[in-house]
């Protein structure tokens, strides 16, 4: 998958791949569709750094969430 391209199955499956690796509790209060391609650098910024951990202070979690909210449409 070309996740250079800003399309909305990229960003569907950016969001998917940031629920499962975050095993968000409240993943389906964050549905793809809330997210448009409008702010796809930030939200493949999260996804980058979100690949390269492999764990999460709870702290880093709630960041990370709180940046997603604000990039909901």
């Amino acid at each position: 998958m070309d996740l250079n391209q800003p399309t909305q199955e990229n960003v569907e499956y950016m969001i998917e791949a940031i629920k499962t690796k975050l095993r968000m509790a409240t993943g389906a209060a964050m549905q793809a569709s809330s997210f448009t391609s409008d702010k796809y650098e930030d939200l493949k910024d999260i996804y980058d750094m979100v690949n390269s951990k492999d764990r999460f202070s709870i702290s880093e979690v709630e960041a990370l969430v709180s940046e997603l909210g604000k990039l909901r449409s």
